[in-house]
């Protein structure tokens, strides 16, 4: 067994931070919802115990993730918030991965918001997220988070669609159809939330059209995503008859027993 002092070990802490933040992606599809929390938490202690604030930022993001998809929300605002407070000071000197992980921590706080129905407060987070972004090179793209200028678009049909705002889901939507995201399985998110903007809006067609493309961009994302799951239980079962045809041919696609 090999020791690391000083520098070597909050790199390496700073790894093994990063390697618990990659399961987390893994276990967040999982039914073991106990180990989930222990990687988030042994995350997050890994990052501080490396004492770099890109690491912690990380960690805190999918902590924030896993508190809100539990429907904790404040505890969720506590822990973005305290992560925010401890960037702010690091900001000024910030190298592009460092910004990226304070954009993603913007976003994920007008998320939570538009998770609570806070319109004001999301879109208000949405737009420091966004200028946050514009601080990055057009080209720039952080493979954890996906924060990049790019991904502002999506992320707005994600507010949208959250706060139930059907006129701007739609709008959103269709600015941001087909954004140019590097990671598949983040631009298949996208477009089941494009989904679900025009299923807000009553149009099942477009919104097959974008489950439809999701399959084509990341066939695993859209099988273990539960609002595509239910649109295309929705769709098998009621419209019209070639909506159900072509819904339940994706059906049987991703496994989805109807």
């Amino acid at each position: 067994m090999q020791f690391y002092e000083s520098g070597d070990r909050r790199q390496a802490q700073a790894m093994l931070a990063d390697v618990y933040n990659l399961s987390q992606f893994f276990l967040a599809y999982q039914p073991a919802a106990d180990l989930l929390w222990r990687v988030a938490e042994r995350a997050m202690a890994a990052a501080q115990e490396a004492d770099a604030p890109e690491a912690i930022g990380g960690a805190a993001w999918l902590l924030i993730e896993a508190h809100r998809d539990a429907g904790e929300f404040e505890i969720a605002e506590g822990v973005n918030q305290q992560a925010l407070d401890l960037l702010r000071p690091y900001m000024d000197d910030a190298d592009h991965r460092l910004r990226a992980r304070w954009g993603a921590l913007l976003f994920a706080r007008a998320y939570t918001a538009a998770r609570a129905g806070e319109s004001g407060t999301a879109w208000r987070m949405w737009d420091e997220a966004n200028d946050a972004a514009h601080r990055l090179p057009q080209d720039y793209y952080d493979r954890m988070t996906s924060f990049s200028r790019t991904i502002m678009g999506a992320h707005a049909v994600t507010i949208a669609v959250e706060l139930r705002q059907g006129g701007e889901s739609r709008q959103q939507a269709r600015r941001a159809a087909r954004p140019l995201i590097p990671s598949q399985p983040r631009r298949g998110r996208h477009l089941i939330e494009v989904a679900r903007a025009y299923h807000l809006n009553n149009d099942r067609e477009s919104a097959l059209g974008s489950l439809k493309e999701a399959y084509v961009a990341a066939p695993e994302t859209i099988r273990y995503n539960g609002h595509a799951r239910r649109l295309l239980l929705e769709f098998t079962t009621g419209g019209p008859r070639e909506i159900r045809r072509e819904a339940n041919a994706l059906a049987d696609k991703i496994g989805l027993m109807v």
